[in-house]
């Protein structure tokens, strides 16, 4: 795998993190409503997609072979890129269910998750890579 890959899709990576970040500050704005759950739901799903798939290949870079989203971030914990394991499987779980489920009360606790735990660890996750980039 190509050095140029993982690098280009850290780019998309990073757009796709921005718009979730953006739709963050409107909600600390204007307060959580139906309309900015769903943005974010939507936010989350896109950015999460490009997260594991930016690893993965970033750890195929390192000569690190992954075939799943779980078997990813598994490699990623265990190889530094992610602190917290446990958080990104939760992340791929939430974002299995609202890609196949919509009720507006499991939205709302999907969206308070991504706020307050998925964000951070989505963040970070930029950070240790941005260093990989540069280092």
């Amino acid at each position: 795998m190509s050095e140029l890959r993982w690098k280009q899709r850290f780019e998309n990576y990073k757009l796709a993190l921005e718009n979730i970040n953006e739709t963050y500050n409107y909600i600390k704005h204007d307060g959580l409503n139906k309309i900015y759950i769903m943005a974010l739901i939507q936010a989350f799903e896109m950015v999460f997609e490009l997260a594991w798939k930016t690893m993965k290949d970033y750890l195929e870079y390192e000569g690190i072979k992954t075939d799943t989203p779980r078997e990813t971030i598994k490699n990623a914990f265990l190889h530094n890129l992610i602190s917290d394991g446990d958080c990104w499987i939760d992340m791929l779980e939430a974002r299995n269910k609202t890609s196949h489920t919509y009720k507006e009360e499991f939205a709302k606790s999907v969206a308070d998750e991504i706020i307050h735990k998925y964000l951070p660890e989505l963040n970070n996750l930029e950070t240790i890579l941005a260093e990989k980039l540069n280092g």
